[in-house]
């Protein structure tokens, strides 16, 4: 049975690197780590050394506690949130636009 902290620290990693649209076998390269090795980590297999955890977090430009943070979103949760964001933007932008045509078309 997987560890809670090898839970959270595998699902921060392929979190991480899917929101920077890296396969594991780009993220092992930059992090110089064996492809077959993250896959391990990411499964919860393996727990890596700190050397590791700061090259994967390095790799991934984040602190390497964030590894260990419950708050990374996945890809799809993040895609949600941005199309959210900019419905929000469209619609406030559209409602300024009527507003000014209103005000200034006489």
């Amino acid at each position: 049975m997987k560890s809670k902290l090898r839970n959270i620290l595998a699902t921060n990693i392929r979190n991480h690197r899917q929101l920077l649209g890296f396969s594991q076998v780009k993220l092992a390269e930059i992090a110089n780590i064996a492809p077959s090795y993250l896959a391990m980590i990411e499964l919860g297999k393996k727990f890596p050394s700190d050397g590791v955890l700061e090259r994967i977090a390095n790799a991934l430009k984040i602190d390497p506690t964030e590894l260990f943070s419950k708050t990374c979103y996945t890809v799809e949760e993040v895609r949600i949130l941005h199309k959210s964001v900019l419905d929000s933007i469209t619609q406030a932008v559209n409602t300024q636009i009527t507003i000014f045509e209103k005000k200034y078309r006489k």
